[in-house]
């Protein structure tokens, strides 16, 4: 049985070697047409809601590059961004990092980062076979 790209992108995050858009982003590497390593260092700095401001949630950020790279068209990404966005915003209640995380730290937030990673894993898969 062939592993989802939503279980690879939550295992990359949750073993710690990705940050929430590297995971994402990683993942889609055979999509894109870029190696991993390269895709992971664009993901550098988007840690924790963008260099750790605690924005856009990271694994949102992960699914606009991808958009962004498979379809090179803006208008094609917004659109898919958009219903990405709307998903996630239902099924978590919220987009912003802030107020998603939740760890030891903040046992008060929604959600897991690996399962933020997943959901907006799933999400771009789906538009993407829409897309096709």
């Amino acid at each position: 049985m062939k592993e989802s790209r939503k279980s690879i992108a939550a295992e990359k995050n949750r073993c710690g070697t990705h940050n929430c858009t590297q995971a994402v982003v990683c993942t889609f590497a055979d999509i894109i047409g870029m190696d991993e390593e390269t895709l992971k260092q664009m993901g550098n700095g988007f840690g924790l809601g963008i260099d750790n401001m605690e924005g856009t949630c990271g694994a949102l950020s992960g699914a606009a590059l991808v958009l962004g790279l498979v379809t090179k068209d803006p208008k094609k990404s917004m659109k898919g961004m958009k219903h990405i966005m709307n998903k996630f915003q239902e099924r978590n209640g919220a987009t912003q990092c802030r107020l998603l995380k939740k760890d030891e730290k903040r046992p008060g937030g929604l959600r897991e980062c690996v399962m933020c990673v997943s959901d907006a894993t799933e999400f771009l898969e789906e538009e993407l076979e829409e897309m096709q």
